[in-house]
């Protein structure tokens, strides 16, 4: 009888044991089931509250942080200073700032590199502004807000070199070349105009600007509002070639730029966006930057 009643105890003490497992398993499952559920509402409102002034995630809580390259060139910034909010650049900057919620001392700026800005790696400024055009290439390391300006290429000559008489691309095929690493002036030079010499290449305008004056380049490219400024008021002795059409009809844009995946590009895109139509962005290049009607374009 002794065998017969072992499996009655085990019957009855293993029951108790086996309701008190599954009721565990079925809380846990429950407790387990029931975590992403405060996570999601949570998700939602951060998503359509980040653009909202003051509750942006900036690098500095409170403060809107924007790169620039130091010497910082007209018509772009006035007086090497980006904070004063003048020339074009450091209007926009100011503008889209204030469009996000940020006063002028809450912005505070910061010395990047041209190459720098759009290099891969993480990004200690919030955007940067720097006469940066947005391509797919420089899109695979950083993101781009949109556009805002639509920018042509030009090239400028001393007035007394044959560079100078060049009125179309094939006029610049045996012409020396030069231009700033790493920027879409060099591009053009490489794929739109192909001269027959290797291009020269730059750290900074300034440098080619120089090599310019001492005859180490007969022609330099760069952007034509850029191309205005030197040719009027620091090389007089230069002038504009012409301007170069857009490759494939599309418009060159210059673009801040963000560190990649950025939580605050869609909401530095729809302050550029907004600028756009309400006709900030135009009042503002034409009150900064040089009309290029008489620029003659190089075909």
């Amino acid at each position: 009888m002794r065998p017969a009643s072992r499996p009655r105890r085990r019957t009855t003490a293993l029951a108790p044991f086996a309701t008190f497992a599954a009721l565990t398993v079925t809380a846990v499952a429950a407790v387990t089931g029931c975590a992403p559920q405060p996570e999601s509402p949570a998700a939602a409102p951060d998503a359509t509250a980040s653009c909202a002034p003051g509750e942006l995630p900036t690098e500095v809580p409170g403060k809107l942080t924007i790169g620039t390259d130091k010497p910082a060139y007209a018509p772009w910034f006035e007086d090497d200073d980006p904070a004063n909010g003048k020339g074009f650049e450091s209007a926009v900057a100011h503008a889209v700032a204030k469009q996000l919620g940020y006063g002028k001392d809450q912005v505070v700026w910061q010395t990047v590199p041209f190459n720098t800005a759009f290099a891969p790696g993480e990004k200690k400024f919030d955007f940067d502004l720097n006469q940066i055009s947005i391509s797919e290439s420089r899109k695979k390391a950083v993101s781009f807000s949109s556009g805002y300006y639509d920018v042509r290429q030009a090239v400028i000559a001393l007035k007394s070199s044959k560079a100078a008489e060049a009125g179309t691309l094939a006029g610049l095929k045996d012409v020396k070349l030069g231009a700033q690493v790493g920027s879409t002036s060099l591009d053009v030079i490489r794929d739109v105009i192909r001269p027959k010499q290797r291009p020269a290449v730059f750290q900074k305008n300034d440098f080619a600007k120089t090599a310019l004056k001492n005859g180490q380049v007969e022609a330099i490219v760069l952007d034509l509002p850029t191309a205005f400024y030197i040719t009027s008021a620091e090389v007089p002795e230069a002038r504009i070639v012409g301007q170069l059409e857009n490759a494939g009809g599309a418009a060159e844009q210059f673009g801040l730029v963000l560190d990649k995946d950025s939580g605050l590009t869609s909401c530095v895109s729809g302050a550029v966006d907004a600028l756009r139509a309400d006709g900030t962005l135009a009042a503002l290049e034409k009150r900064w930057l040089s009309d290029a009607a008489d620029a003659p374009v190089l075909k």
